[in-house]
């Protein structure tokens, strides 16, 4: 089974096995429009299996080319999200859209292996993080050192208290496992060497405080 990796504010780090990613679509209106989608009535849920879970980078599978969605990835742990990462939810785009066409589901073009690439978790307590601050959680990614997606939980139309109230409605989540709360605008494809370097950090009016950096070079 994959993991990830849970660092401590003493910097020891936990591997964690969580049974799968549960992955909310649709969750910025502006990644939304630039996809040409409609914003849903209701929230738009898939889930990525463990074997999807990876922390490298690839530009391709099985020929396919890859697309990225930088997101906001909380590990659920006693009930609740107990940390943060930066996820990256890799797309067959072009497979994906002919699913869609055809109304069928995502899995082929989503729950692939290594799809579901992760930096380091981060304890929300241990960084002072409380339910106000969840609300200034911002991400953003360079590539190429030129900045390609920025947002965060201020943009998203649902919180991510209301996702997990909503999530738990239907299903159960697992000690350990992950959910990916949708990605703002700026996706894109993925290059062989190209160069990503993602930031995760609290919005504070005028100033930012970082949480975590982190990188990969796609193969």
């Amino acid at each position: 089974m994959n993991t990830v990796t849970l660092i401590s504010a003493k910097k020891s780090a936990e591997s964690i096995t969580p049974s799968k990613v549960v992955c909310i679509g649709r969750n910025y209106v502006d990644h939304i429009k630039e996809l040409a989608n409609e914003v849903p009535d209701e929230m738009v849920v898939f889930i990525k299996p463990n074997s999807a879970i990876s922390s490298t980078l690839f530009a391709q599978h099985n020929s396919d080319v890859l697309h990225y969605e930088a997101e906001l990835s909380f590990l659920y742990q006693g009930g609740k999200f107990t940390a943060v990462a930066l996820g990256l939810d890799l797309t067959k785009r072009e497979v994906q859209g002919k699913l869609k066409a055809k109304g069928l589901p995502w899995e082929r073009a989503k729950a692939f292996d290594k799809s579901a690439v992760f930096s380091d978790f981060i304890s929300l307590e241990q960084n002072g993080i409380d339910q106000e601050d969840i609300e200034q959680l911002t991400l953003s990614l360079l590539i190429n050192d030129e900045l390609k997606q920025q947002g965060g939980v201020a943009l998203m139309m649902a919180k991510p208290a209301e996702i997990l109230t909503e999530l738990q409605t239907f299903l159960t989540l697992e000690e350990g496992d992950i959910v990916m709360t949708g990605t703002p605008k700026g996706v894109g494809v993925i290059n062989d060497n190209d160069q990503f370097i993602g930031q995760l950090y609290l919005s504070q009016a005028e100033t930012k405080k970082v949480l975590l950096d982190c990188q990969w070079r796609a193969q």
